[in-house]
């Protein structure tokens, strides 16, 4: 994966004096401008022919205005996670033809958010409960595309490893694991990624990775001790994708030994409505919204069932050969594509929190 190309630089004044915003302008030899709100930024971006590419290319120094710890934000017609989303920023510098984000944010622009100190607070009372939770800075960006221009990594790594009751999961679509490497982690941080088929990633994932370089940075964080976590999400049907998919199956555990996997989640492309155009436009040559879809309960397009079954048990059927102890679990799945395809619903074991719970206590050594 290539560095962000970043063209322009615009900073809140309510942060432009703060450490890390200085030490961020240092780093950028680009074009930077004090703005007094986001509407000067919105209005530089939504000028240009397509505000999507131009928002990775666009970072926006500013303040989180609301709380940077929050619920992940399921559906209870389908089975959620249940883990906490640490809301570090938006936005992504790569670009992905079925990315929700397109849709997601109007217009979307690239945001870091500098109110560190507020972080750390709601972090601190989060540890001060000292029950287990799960913590993830992956659904409105991806975890480690900020590495080139901040700590912010270390400086989470480094705090979760001082305490017992929680575990971050970085996930991501590059190999920037260099600064995590030397870092005392206490197996509180589970470094993660997102895989897909080489003819997925060369196809729909503009300036993402390749398989086998993904492989080979989580194959550097488990020998450096972190637990690993890998995510088939989303998962595009088209001719030939079950033995693909299988094929990285058996790429991912001959990379990292199914002991330093702590889960691995499944879960097939799915959008919304209104994303269909975005695709259209800006990947004209994308086929992904044109397989066999129908509305799911929550609106959202899904593949028909039965070819998300057919899938999902194939892969299943690959995974358990090769790493019987290892916890898969689907992404926003009903009881009956788990019934199905794992023998099981989640409510029989305590529900999908408390299966990724354990999992968490086991593998990363938590304690409440």
């Amino acid at each position: 994966m290539q560095e962000a190309s970043l063209k322009k630089l615009f900073v809140d004044r309510r942060v432009a004096e703060t450490q890390e915003a200085v030490s961020i302008q240092a780093r950028l030899d680009i074009p930077a401008a004090i703005v007094d709100d986001a509407r000067e930024v919105y209005r530089f971006v939504s000028a240009s022919d397509d505000p999507v590419r131009t928002g990775k290319t666009v970072l926006f120094l500013t303040r989180n205005q609301g709380a940077f710890i929050k619920r992940c934000p399921g559906t209870r017609r389908y089975n959620c996670c249940g883990y906490h989303i640490l809301h570090i920023g938006t936005f992504c510098t790569m670009d992905c033809a079925y990315c929700i984000l397109q849709a997601y944010f109007h217009p979307p622009i690239l945001q870091y958010f500098i109110n560190r100190r507020d972080m750390w607070m709601e972090l601190q009372s989060l540890f001060q409960d000292k029950r287990i939770r799960r913590v993830g800075t992956g659904e409105f960006t991806d975890s480690l595309i900020w590495e080139q221009w901040t700590d912010l990594s270390a400086r989470l790594v480094s705090t979760f490893a001082r305490q017992a009751s929680a575990v971050l999961e970085l996930k991501t679509k590059t190999t920037a694991v260099s600064g995590l490497c030397e870092l005392r982690h206490n197996r509180k941080t589970i470094v993660a990624w997102s895989l897909n088929t080489p003819y997925v990633i060369e196809s729909q994932e503009r300036g993402t990775a390749s398989l086998d370089d993904r492989l080979t940075a989580a194959a550097l964080c488990a020998f450096r001790g972190y637990p690993i976590a890998f995510h088939f999400d989303p998962m595009i049907i088209y001719e030939g994708c079950e033995s693909d998919y299988c094929d990285v199956v058996v790429r991912m555990i001959s990379a990292v030994s199914p002991e330093n996997i702590v889960w691995i989640s499944l879960g097939s492309f799915r959008f919304m409505p209104e994303l269909k155009s975005i695709i259209q436009k800006r990947f004209p040559e994308s086929k992904v919204v044109y397989g066999e879809f129908v509305p799911g309960r929550d609106g959202k397009m899904r593949y028909f069932k039965p070819l998300r079954l057919a899938l999902y048990q194939r892969i299943v059927a690959t995974i358990r050969e090769l790493a019987p102890r290892v916890l898969i679990y689907f992404c926003m799945e009903d009881d009956e594509v788990w019934e199905k395809s794992l023998g099981f619903v989640p409510l029989q074991h305590g529900g999908l929190p408390h299966l990724l719970d354990e999992r968490a206590v086991e593998i990363c050594e938590l304690r409440p």
